[in-house]
């Protein structure tokens, strides 16, 4: 029953449910609001990781974009699930979790280029690892729009 919920979530057919096996990893890496980091209204990269995304990374996380996690490797992981929530997106764990760094233990599917994890645990909790608020004060310059002419 899992394969089978899995595949839908990933938008497979039912067949193709018993040939999607994840493959076991850990990973480090920043819980980060994905609608921001991928449509860049937020500013560049930068911007919307750390402390002063954290409560835009809530608000979206709240409203159902989805989170992702984003890796020391670089690589963006969508988060189907975290253990303990039964939602995959606005849980309450989720939510106690934007813009922490965290290790991750859990299952890895990849699609059409994305990256798919479901968190089977938490092995640790970094916090909030990037203060951007000493770096940027709470909204970063460069993530405030430029005035078109």
């Amino acid at each position: 029953m899992k394969r089978l919920t899995l595949a839908l979530a990933l938008g497979l057919a039912p067949m193709a449910a018993q040939a999607t096996e994840g493959e076991r990893i850990q990973i480090r890496g920043e819980i980060i609001d994905t609608w921001c980091y991928y449509s860049g209204v937020m500013g560049g990269p930068d911007a919307v990781v750390g402390s002063s995304h954290h409560t835009c990374a809530l608000w979206c996380s709240a409203g159902g974009i989805p989170v992702g996690l984003l890796g020391e490797d670089g690589q963006v992981y969508m988060v189907l699930k975290i253990d303990g929530d039964d939602g995959s997106a606005s849980g309450d764990t989720q939510l106690s979790l934007a813009a922490h760094e965290i290790t991750a233990d859990g299952l890895l599917y990849k699609r059409d280029g994305l990256n798919y994890i479901v968190v089977e645990s938490v092995v640790t909790d970094h916090g909030i690892a990037k203060l951007t608020h000493e770096d940027y004060g709470p909204v970063p310059g460069f993530a405030i729009p430029k005035p078109k002419k």
